[in-house]
């Protein structure tokens, strides 16, 4: 059974081991996450190219997201370690002060519009949420507050305002050799951290074209203003993550999940795919099993029809890492044996503005109401088998391209399973017989199974794909 939705696993201390790596690509793994805000360069590199090289030898391509780290508001450290903040008290948050300075009474900021963006009344969070501050007066760049929610707090923890609303830029300077960095490895998506508008993606799109990278750009979504410029975010970016923690810090946890199905729905739509993350199964960090609550979660970005869950410190720098993909991939696998994942009135009454997109939704359409066994897209960018992907089906899609560019960026695609095929070694008459073959190399066909194949008339260029074809396994000729 081919699973539908792909399973993202960060990469770090934990997955290492050359042992770990094989088995996390045999109990599932479709892309990896380097996390920008940990390691140097060399590191990354080294990274990226033993999981390749893994994939490589067990015939999958696996695809790599570099995830920027982005403006995160922190505090500076304690001058004698950790203190506790008790309900009530008086606690300031001073951009004056020495970034090693923090004692009892105030600690440093390395933001230093924080009390120009704030003002009296406003709450700020720190630590995920775990720490309640409500500012009650500002003074020469100082922010004086009232402890509402207290406990303990130590060095370098993040601050978020309820409601959003802090201005710094979502691309900092790291952020840019960053984006020049990941252009030189390869890569095929660079996630842009608290993104707030259209205008941070065409800015980091401007820093990759500079660098001469064509990676896709994902917005990540984890900060309220971004959720009230979903619509233009999307349409500017390659794809979306719905990034749980941040997000639920500045707009209430309670809210996130109405927001992340709205975001999903919107992406799916808008022909964009879609990765959920965040503590998805974060106690196998510690436990062998996840609880069933995060099945449960899993489950329901599925029926939601997510793209891909992405998985953070359980793999990073958990104990199970293995285990964490295998359940993960059990997961996926059960929801998507209910029918409201495998049909779909998706653009049932749209009109198509392009002849791809056209051939594309005619080749689900006819998957769905047909017996078939398998939909082959011969595509040189990519965009084909996308847009196959945005429709519910239960039938694997095969994405066929000699671009190890397409293929990568494919890995993301719901659905989808690329494969290399140059299509400039066959002649036109022998494409299709050559297609099958390669097919009947990853999935089980039987003679007299039926197979769509979707093709352009010129092979080898990007964009004409014009042509739906239903072949009958053992009569390609």
């Amino acid at each position: 059974m081919f699973r539908r939705t792909k399973i993202m696993a960060t990469l770090g201390p934990a997955t290492d081991p050359s042992e770990i790596r094989e088995e996390m690509i045999t109990a599932g793994l479709d892309l990896i996450r380097i996390n920008f805000s940990h390691g140097d360069l060399a590191e990354r590199q080294h990274r990226i190219e033993k999981m390749r090289t893994c994939a490589r030898a067990h015939g999958q391509h696996i695809g790599v997201l570099a995830d920027l780290q982005g403006p995160k508001i922190r505090i500076g450290r304690f001058a004698d370690g950790p203190v506790t903040l008790k309900n009530g008290s008086a606690f300031a948050l001073d951009t004056t002060l020495s970034s090693v300075g923090g004692n009892q009474q105030a600690v440093g900021v390395d933001y230093k519009q924080l009390a120009i963006d704030v003002g009296p009344g406003d709450v700020l969070l720190l630590d995920d949420g775990r720490i309640e501050l409500e500012v009650t007066a500002i003074e020469d760049g100082r922010v004086d507050c009232l402890v509402v929610t207290g406990g303990a707090l130590s060095d370098n923890k993040g601050i978020n305002r309820k409601g959003g609303g802090l201005s710094a830029d979502a691309l900092t300077e790291k952020d840019r050799t960053d984006i020049r960095a990941a252009a030189g490895m390869a890569v095929d998506f660079i996630a842009v951290s608290f993104v707030r508008s259209a205008a941070d993606i065409h800015e980091a799109r401007r820093v990759l074209s500079a660098a001469g990278g064509s990676d896709g750009i994902i917005a990540k979504i984890e900060r309220a203003e971004a959720v009230a410029a979903i619509e233009e975010i999307i349409q500017a970016a390659d794809g979306v993550m719905v990034a749980r923690g941040d997000l639920g810090v500045e707009i209430g946890d309670a809210e996130v999940p109405a927001i992340q199905k709205h975001i999903i729905k919107r992406a799916i739509w808008l022909d964009k795919p879609v990765i959920t993350a965040t503590q998805m199964m974060e106690s196998m960090i510690e436990n062998p099993i996840p609880t069933r609550a995060e099945v449960s979660d899993v489950a329901n970005v599925v029926l939601d029809g997510t793209d891909a869950i992405m998985l953070s410190g359980e793999t990073a720098v958990g104990h199970h890492p293995v285990k964490v993909v295998a359940a993960a991939t059990r997961a996926c696998l059960a929801a998507e044996k209910q029918p409201a994942t495998q049909t779909s009135g998706h653009r049932v009454e749209r009109r198509f503005r392009r002849v791809d997109e056209a051939i594309s939704m005619s080749a689900m359409y006819a998957a769905n109401h047909l017996d078939i066994k398998a939909i082959v897209a011969l595509t040189e960018s990519g965009s084909t088998p996308l847009l196959m992907s945005r429709i519910n089906t239960a039938i694997p899609i095969f994405g066929l391209s000699r671009h190890e560019t397409s293929l990568g960026k494919m890995t993301l695609y719901r659905n989808v399973h690329p494969h290399f095929f140059n299509v400039t070694e066959y002649t036109p008459e022998a494409i299709k017989r050559a297609a099958i073959q390669t097919l009947e190399k990853h999935a089980r066909l039987d003679i007299g199974d039926l197979v769509i194949i979707t093709k352009g008339d010129h092979d080898g260029v990007v964009g004409v794909t014009n042509s739906m074809k239903i072949v009958e396994v053992g009569q390609v000729v």
